[in-house]
């Protein structure tokens, strides 16, 4: 019997990556689409609507997961996964504002070495500290601008979302894929909807283009994406399903060259490709040692 050419679920993987990439247009949908200053409210209206039509879709009652464990699960990977990446994206240029994502890997690794005593290999390390150097070749320029409230809001999306697909893969739910998604996103909405009503004014008549962005992100950037992504997280390791969120700063850097004119030099180029790689070669990384013995190998899931 042959081996096969990846040592890694490819179709799943390929699946997993679309989620990152959709979401990787937020920034430029946000900004060219939507109503300034409403970031909570733009991440109301991507996940409410889109929650409760998939709630309605399967009419699946919550189980097989405490409410409580939902809730968090919900906050996480919804509500300040969302409106943090809202407030970044109003604040920040797409590439600055999903570069944090690049730490994510990395925060993985460190809870499963803190909570689960399970060491991550130097190998992963390594990648995942190669990933953070190409994203930082795309910064590190002088033309960057460094808002101090947008650089926290997209540094704390990254560990809320680490934290999410850090949980999800522990409190394993039976619930259908579809339900289990749209519980999330529902809640995450709810829990957003207050902060929106009392912390931002509301919104205006809205625009044909707004109603577009707004379209467009609630079907394709949140209910088609994040069933793709929790489908992810259920079949792929968490640092392969945290790797595959840097393709969201990468598509939205792309976007930025190709649609908004923003420049692209070599370093840059050279950042992608470190980025790409990395992504890549994270996929591989199959193996974490335990904690007390090191000759001892546990083999990761990945599919």
């Amino acid at each position: 019997m042959s081996r096969p050419m990846f040592p890694f679920a490819l179709g799943s993987v390929l699946l997993t990556a679309l989620a990152p990439i959709l979401w990787g247009t937020t920034y430029l949908v946000a900004t060219e689409y939507l109503p300034e200053g409403r970031p909570l409210w733009a991440a109301v209206i991507r996940t409410l609507p889109a929650g409760l039509l998939l709630i309605a879709y399967t009419r699946q009652r919550v189980h097989s997961i405490s409410w409580g464990r939902l809730l968090l699960l919900s906050a996480l990977n919804i509500s300040a996964f969302q409106a943090l990446l809202f407030v970044a994206a109003y604040r920040l240029p797409g590439g600055i504002a999903a570069i944090a994502g690049a730490l994510q890997p990395l925060i993985i690794l460190a809870l499963a070495w803190g909570v689960d005593q399970i060491r991550p290999s130097g190998s992963a390390v390594g990648t995942a500290l190669c990933a953070v150097a190409g994203m930082a070749l795309l910064i590190l320029s002088p033309e960057a601008k460094w808002d101090l409230v947008g650089i926290c809001a997209a540094l704390t999306a990254s560990v809320s979302m680490a934290a999410g697909i850090f949980l999800s893969r522990r409190w394993k739910s039976d619930m259908p894929l579809l339900a289990f998604t749209g519980w999330q996103l529902a809640l995450g909405g709810l829990l957003l909807l207050p902060l929106a009503i009392f912390i931002e004014p509301p919104l205006a008549s809205l625009s044909m283009t707004n109603i577009v962005g707004y379209t467009y992100l609630s079907i394709l950037g949140t209910l088609f994406a994040y069933a793709l992504w929790f489908r992810g997280i259920a079949r792929l390791s968490s640092v392969a399903v945290s790797a595959l969120g840097l393709l969201s700063p990468v598509t939205a850097i792309l976007l930025g060259w190709l649609m908004l004119g923003e420049t692209m030099r070599l370093r840059e180029i050279l950042g992608i490709l470190i980025v790409l790689a990395s992504v890549f070669a994270l996929q591989w990384q199959r193996r974490v040692t335990p904690k007390g013995d090191s000759r001892r190998i546990l083999k990761v899931k990945a599919a």
